[in-house]
């Protein structure tokens, strides 16, 4: 009996670029479904800038009606205010597919090139690559994009451990 197909929804959270990326995993078989690049105005208070992100998101979410979404973890940036504000993208990221009833899990960047590329210290380039090669009708035009499908194509290689890791803290959690 084939495995049944999970899709994911890979996104890798940014004010001025949020890449995301669509795919179907049956078994360690994967499969492209689409990616692209949410691009909020620069210009505009950072309120009006959320909510571009939050309803382009919505309308990736209503297009492609993920099982899962998964997005990467950030790293705190030498500027403050930076930081502060990919936060508050983090979280609108975070929150538009929970809204949606769509189970979120994260990860670190370098887990993320760890899975894709076999290194954690792995440069675009070779993230972009290895995305052509495991998922060869990917066309992506933005590294954020090619990013976001790393992000689900780890999210489909992890979700099982993942899966366990919730039940035991849940467990854990009940005592």
């Amino acid at each position: 009996m084939a495995p049944t197909p999970i899709r994911i929804l890979g996104l890798d959270p940014g004010l001025r670029r949020t890449g995301w990326g669509v795919i179907e995993a049956a078994g360690t078989r994967l499969s492209f479904i689409a990616c692209g690049t949410v691009l909020p105005p620069e210009e505009g208070t950072l309120a009006e800038r959320l909510a571009v992100l939050h309803r382009e998101l919505c309308s990736v979410l209503a297009a492609f009606s993920p099982d899962e979404a998964a997005v990467e973890e950030t790293f705190v940036n030498v500027n403050p205010a930076s930081t502060l504000k990919l936060g508050q993208a983090r979280g609108v990221v975070l929150l538009t597919p929970a809204l949606a009833g769509v189970p979120v899990a994260e990860y670190a960047a370098l887990l993320v090139k760890k899975t894709v590329v076999g290194a954690g210290r792995a440069e675009k380039a070779q993230i972009r690559m290895m995305m052509k090669v495991l998922l060869p009708q990917a066309d992506f035009e933005t590294d954020d994009a090619a990013d976001a499908l790393a992000v689900a194509v780890t999210h489909a290689q992890h979700r099982g451990a993942a899966a366990l890791r919730a039940r035991f803290e849940a467990k854990v959690a009940a005592r």
